[in-house]
This record gives structure tokens, C-alpha cells and sequence, in this order.
């Protein structure tokens, strides 16, 4: 199975926080083996300046994580800046605080269509990350991540389904992927371990969620990149973690 997988940047923000440190960590990061990043929480840098950075290491950024606001402000700019990386996807990392009501989704998933659909006719996707609060039940019976989606116009508004989050949330990330089959461009694979009774991150593979089905029901979706994150990697240097993920999707199959 041939797939494409990336580093999230996010997992290495200690180490992002000027230009210098965002030079040393795409370095460490194609040494690791990844040939793709993720970029989000970077520290201030100029697109030129990024494009130079990833181009001298060959890294590709397959995607990022952008403010909504500036996608709904200057969508232009979004288009601009991710022509110039030669990037076609752009995230949102989850869903600003006014909308999290009923009626507050099903707004945000119509607003964000369109949004999505100015991105589109720049050549852009536009993703929806998920965390776990979107898993809430709602008085119509539906889940916040119902709503978004089926709300939503499919032609514009996409997934960006992270798996820890979705079984944090009661949810069958496999099931979720599938179901978004067309719309799910891009996922976030993280792995879950218990501590105790505690919940944890963990390097995938190294935890407790089923990836025979996450990476089938990936596959069965078409999803064009498979993105690595880790939230935290307690007593791990979180370049560690990035290594030992990738050699364990390495192991099961991916490439």
C-alpha cells in the first residue's frame, strides 16, 4: 500500500519559534525520514523565507493549519501564500468558541462553506480538525461532528479527522474516516495508552487504538496524506517520537 506521510510540526513547536529554529528542526525532521510536514504553531517567518527552508532539505508542505479568521478576512493571502509553497491544503485546527452551541455548528459549517469554497477557486481544500468536544450530544440527537458535516456543503468543507481525539470522544476514528470518504483529504494519525486510569499520547503504534482498521477504512477513503502528531511526548524528546511513529507505520505497511 503506498501512502504519504508527514511530520506535524506542532509535535516540535518548542523547537519552531524563530526562522533559525524553524531551519534546524526541517533539518531534523528530513533526517528523521519524513519527506512532508504539517506546518502549524510555527514562529513568525515570512512565506519566502519558509518556501527557501523546505526547498533546501527537499521537504514538501502537504498542509497547515490556518486561522479561520484570516481565512474569512483575506482569503486571497491564504491562496497566495499557499500557491507559493506549493501546498493545496489548508486546516483549521478546530472550532472558534462563538459556535459551539446547536445552532452555533450548523452556522459555522454553512459560514465555513463558503469560506471553502473562496479557498476552492484558488485551488485550495479546506479541512475541519477535530478534537473531542465535538463529540457532545446535542438536543437534536446529533454530535457537534454530525452537525459540521452533514450541515456542511461536501463539496467544500472537508475533514481533517484526528484520530486520538476521536476515540477520546467516545467516537470509532475507522468509522469516521470512512464515512467522509471523498471529503477526507487528510488525516491526523496519533496514538492513545493508558497511564493508570489516565489517558495518554503515545507514539503510534506504541498504544491502544486499532490501526489494521484506522489504516484500512484510510485507504478505503483515499486519504492523500497521513500526518503524524503527538500532542505531548512526556518523557520522549518529541524528535524521538516523530522517529519511532514513522518506523512503526513503516512496519505496517505504509510509505
Amino acid at each position: 500500500m503506498g501512502t504519504q506521510l508527514a511530520a506535524q510540526l506542532y509535535t516540535v513547536r518548542e523547537f519552531t519559534r524563530t526562522e533559525e529554529d524553524i531551519a534546524k528542526t526541517m533539518k531534523k525532521v528530513r533526517e528523521l525520514g519524513y519527506e512532508a510536514v504539517q506546518c502549524s504553531a510555527l514562529g513568525p517567518i515570512e512565506p519566502e523565507a519558509l518556501k527557501n527552508i523546505v526547498d533546501n532539505e527537499g521537504i514538501t508542505i502537504c498542509a497547515t493549519h490556518t486561522s479561520y479568521a484570516k481565512m474569512q478576512d483575506d482569503p486571497q493571502a491564504v491562496i497566495d501564500e499557499h500557491n507559493l509553497w506549493g501546498c493545496k491544503h489548508a486546516a483549521i485546527g478546530g472550532l472558534p468558541g462563538e459556535y459551539r452551541s446547536t445552532e452555533g455548528y450548523s452556522k459555522f459549517a454553512k459560514e465555513a462553506s463558503d469560506v471553502a469554497k473562496r479557498l476552492a477557486e484558488g485551488g485550495l481544500t479546506f479541512s475541519y480538525h477535530n478534537h473531542s468536544f465535538e463529540l457532545e450530544r446535542y438536543d437534536d440527537g446529533r454530535t457537534g461532528l454530525q452537525i459540521l458535516y452533514e450541515d456542511s456543503d461536501p463539496a467544500y468543507f472537508n475533514s481533517e479527522i484526528d484520530t486520538y481525539w476521536i476515540q477520546h470522544g467516545g467516537g470509532d476514528p475507522a468509522e469516521w474516516i470512512r464515512k467522509l470518504k471523498g471529503r477526507a483529504h487528510i488525516v491526523h494519525l496519533k496514538d492513545m495508552a493508558v497511564v493508570g486510569n489516565s489517558q495518554r499520547y503515545a507514539e503510534v503504534g506504541e498504544g491502544n487504538l486499532n490501526w489494521t482498521a484506522i489504516l484500512d477504512a484510510c485507504e478505503y477513503a483515499e486519504v492523500e496524506w497521513y500526518i503524524v502528531e503527538q500532542d505531548s511526548c512526556y518523557e520522549r524528546d518529541p524528535f524521538e517520537s516523530l522517529g519511532i511513529s514513522l518506523k512503526n507505520l513503516q512496519e505496517m505497511g505504509l510509505s
